[in-house]
């Protein structure tokens, strides 16, 4: 039943997304999620600590978050497989791990916000990312926004519908607590080299799959879009994505990069600190608001070949 799970969960949150009064009643479950890390963080990291105690605190952590999650998720699951069309009700819960409209809409509002003014363009995009938006030039702000959408695309839309196929609503709820935990204890500072050591690499390893799946059906959305190129898509993700620290988020961006024409990545300031990291592609720098547009066109076609493959797998199983 996965499959078809994974199909009308994608479905629905296409078309509905989240629904906002439901948000302003009890908040998201990534919410939840993030709210639990953060306990476990105040009452487990202790900087005075040595570093393999940190790290063993972090995996202990890890799987309290883990547990947490994963174990409420798999009794609805398990109880939802007992009652007729219960799949109806798991797809309608598994809809709010994706978050393919809401990526969509907030990566549009930068560029709809850069067409108004490059101030507007900076407080738009510093919704999404996480560097110093006041360094940004109207160039910067479109990269931004289209490394986001790269990135996110994987992370925030593939990832947990693959985990969704494979595992049905417990594995996307756990896809989405190593995400989230990741995103938070995940970083390479002082605080979180240890701590979070568990959490950074368990998330490399849950989106091994899904990042270079991410890259090829962005390829293949190339088929769909006027101007994008799937041959350039292909060979800059072959050539650029090992650059990348991370073993995952250069493969989507390199696509997308190469798929447009466009240069992605290269140094970027976070808390006053410029980090110089690698470009992906050898095209255009100087990108601008219609640029980011292109970026969603290629994205909603993305959309819907992975609607369009679950549409598929479905017929197979039926």
């Amino acid at each position: 039943m996965h499959i078809f799970v994974a199909t009308l969960a994608l479905l629905l949150e296409r078309l509905f997304g989240y629904p906002k009064p439901l948000f302003d009643a009890i908040g998201h479950p990534v919410i939840w999620m993030g709210r639990l890390i953060e306990a476990l963080d105040r009452s487990f990291n202790r900087p005075e600590l040595p570093h393999r105690a940190r790290t063993t605190r972090g995996v202990l952590a890890l799987v309290l978050l883990l547990l947490a999650a994963g174990v409420p998720a798999l009794l609805i699951a398990l109880a939802l497989r007992l009652v007729p069309g219960g799949w109806i009700v798991e797809a309608v819960l598994a809809s709010a791990m994706l978050a393919q409209k809401e990526l969509g809409r907030a990566v549009r509002s930068v560029a709809d916000a850069l067409d108004f003014s490059l101030e507007q363009g900076r407080k738009a995009v510093a919704g999404i990312v996480g560097r110093d938006p006041e360094t940004l030039n109207e160039a910067g702000v479109a990269r931004a926004a289209i490394e986001s959408l790269a990135e996110s695309s994987s992370d925030g839309v593939v990832a947990p519908l693959f985990w969704l196929v494979v595992f049905g609503l417990p594995g996307a709820v756990l896809y989405k607590a190593i995400n989230t935990a990741d995103s938070m204890i995940g970083h390479k500072s002082e605080r979180y080299l240890a701590f979070g050591w568990a959490s950074a690499r368990l998330d490399d390893l849950v989106n091994w799959i899904p990042a270079r799946l991410t890259g090829l059906l962005l390829v293949l959305a190339c088929f769909l879009v006027r101007g994008a190129r799937a041959g350039a898509a292909w060979e800059t993700m072959l050539s650029d994505a090992k650059k990348h620290d991370s073993p995952n988020a250069g493969w989507p961006e390199a696509a997308l990069a190469g798929a447009l024409g466009f240069t992605l990545g290269g140094p970027r300031s976070y808390g006053g600190t410029v980090h110089h990291l690698p470009t992906f592609g050898t095209g255009r720098a100087e990108l601008a608001a219609d640029d980011i547009r292109r970026a969603l066109e290629l994205y909603t076609a993305m959309l819907n070949i992975a609607l369009g493959l679950c549409v598929a797998g479905c017929v197979l199983v039926w």
